[in-house]
């Protein structure tokens, strides 16, 4: 296992996103759909990042998931069993930061919580 301070504070905060994420999900009424997606999707991301810094290599300042899941899969061939789910998370990056009509439903939430937990466990076999 490879987790340095810089990896270790990664990880502390893409643990501190999905925890918000699911308690958002799960006690807040009405549900605010974007504001978990968009933590979901901060998660997955530190956490790819997080593996990238325990190899030594600076993240690049993106919230793209593929080209973070690109460089991963680099590394570490196996990455491309979490491609769709990381892939779907990008769009919640920006997406919710402006008004618009987003037409998000609490199935598109869970789902997004569902990847960003996948992710991270999958991620967190990999140091």
């Amino acid at each position: 296992m490879n987790i340095n301070n810089e990896t270790a504070e990664w990880i502390r905060l893409a643990g501190m996103d999905i925890a918000t994420a699911h308690h958002m999900f799960e006690t807040l009424t009405p549900k605010p759909l974007e504001i978990v997606c968009f933590h979901s999707q901060q998660a997955a991301e530190k956490m790819l990042k997080s593996f990238l810094v325990s190899q030594g290599i600076e993240p690049p300042k993106t919230h793209d998931m593929q080209v973070l899941l690109e460089m991963c899969i680099e590394i570490d061939g196996s990455f491309d069993e979490i491609y769709e789910e990381a892939i779907m998370l990008t769009n919640y990056a920006v997406r919710f930061r402006y008004p618009a009509e987003l037409g998000i439903t609490e199935l598109d939430t869970k789902k997004a919580l569902e990847n960003a937990d996948k992710i991270m466990l999958f991620v967190k076999k990999h140091y």
